[in-house]
C-alpha cells in the first residue's frame, strides 16, 4: 500500500506546507529536501524538465520522494485530462495546474484526478500501475486515491482573478496558489508585482480565499517575505531552490576569497 499524501493531511489539518523547488530535477535533490524537513518539493514541467507525458521520466523521482518521505508536487503544462492521468498513475499524487482562467478548467482538472466527483463519477480511470502497488491494492485504490490526490490552481491571470469565487467553488479543489509575475505581465505591468493594481488583484484572491476556506500559496523566496506570508494566512509556501541557493551562498564565498589578499 502506497503511503498517505504528507501535503494534503497537512493542509487538511489547518497546517501550512513549505517545499523547495528541484531546477533540476534530481532524485538526489528530492532526497535532500526530504531530509531537511520540507514538505514537498515543487517540479515545473511547464517550463522545463522531462515531458510529462513520458511516464518513465518519473520512476526515480518518485522513489526519490518515498526515501525522503517528501511529496512531489508536479506543475504540469495544462489541464488536459489524458495528461492528469498519465502523471497520476507514475504514483504522484499533488498535481498544479498553471494558466487557469475560470471555474470550467480548474473543475475539468479535478474531475480528471478523482474516480468520484462531488457524488457522481469522475474522469479518472483504473491503471495497475504504482499508485495500485503494482496492482496487490487494486481493491482499495479508487478510494485511496480520491482520499490521497490533490489538485492546485494557479492564479495567475487577470481572467482567473475576475473568475475568483466561482474557480475557488469548484469541488474537491485543494488550493490556490498565486503567479504575481504572471499575473502582472496578464495586466499589463510586466514583473510589477507591486504596482498598486496588481497588488489589489491579489488582495482579491486572499480575501476570497479567506472567504472560501481555500488555502493559498505563492512563491517568497525571502525568509523575511516567508513569514509575513505564513502570518497573513497562506499555507502553501515554496521557499526558494538550489540555484538560488548556490548563487546566494557560493557567490558570497568566492566573492570573500576572490577578495582576500592571496588571490588578488
Amino acid at each position: 500500500m502506497t503511503r498517505p499524501n504528507g501535503m494534503r493531511e497537512r493542509l487538511e489539518s489547518g497546517e501550512a506546507v513549505l517545499g523547495a523547488r528541484a531546477e533540476t530535477v534530481s532524485p538526489l535533490l528530492i532526497e535532500v529536501y526530504g531530509g531537511l524537513g520540507y514538505d514537498f518539493v515543487w517540479l515545473d514541467l511547464e517550463h522545463a524538465g522531462p515531458s510529462p507525458y513520458d511516464s518513465t521520466a518519473f520512476d526515480a523521482l518518485v522513489r526519490a520522494a518515498e526515501c525522503g518521505d517528501i511529496e512531489l508536487l508536479l506543475r504540469v503544462p495544462h489541464a488536459d485530462p489524458p495528461l492528469v492521468h498519465k502523471v497520476l498513475d507514475t504514483g504522484v499524487k499533488s498535481l498544479l495546474v498553471p494558466r487557469i482562467e475560470s471555474a470550467d478548467e480548474v473543475e475539468r482538472a479535478v474531475r480528471a484526478a478523482r474516480f468520484d466527483f462531488d457524488g457522481e463519477p469522475g474522469d479518472r480511470g483504473f491503471g495497475g500501475g504504482r499508485p495500485t502497488g503494482w496492482g496487490a491494492d487494486a481493491a482499495e485504490f479508487t478510494d485511496r486515491e480520491d482520499r490521497e490526490v490533490l489538485i492546485g490552481a494557479m492564479i495567475e491571470s487577470r481572467a482567473a482573478v475576475e473568475d475568483i469565487e466561482d474557480i475557488l467553488s469548484v469541488p474537491h479543489l485543494g488550493f490556490a496558489f498565486v503567479g504575481a509575475n504572471d499575473l502582472s505581465i496578464s495586466m499589463g505591468y510586466p514583473r510589477e508585482t507591486d504596482h498598486p493594481e496588481v497588488r489589489e488583484a491579489i488582495e482579491t484572491v486572499e480575501e476570497a480565499c479567506r472567504d472560501a476556506g481555500v488555502p493559498l500559496g505563492a512563491p517568497k523566496h525571502d525568509t523575511n517575505a516567508a513569514t509575513a506570508a505564513l502570518d497573513d494566512g497562506y499555507r502553501v509556501l515554496r521557499v526558494g531552490d538550489e540555484v538560488g541557493a548556490v548563487r546566494e551562498v557560493l557567490g558570497d564565498r568566492i566573492d570573500a576569497l576572490d577578495s582576500h589578499e592571496s588571490r588578488g
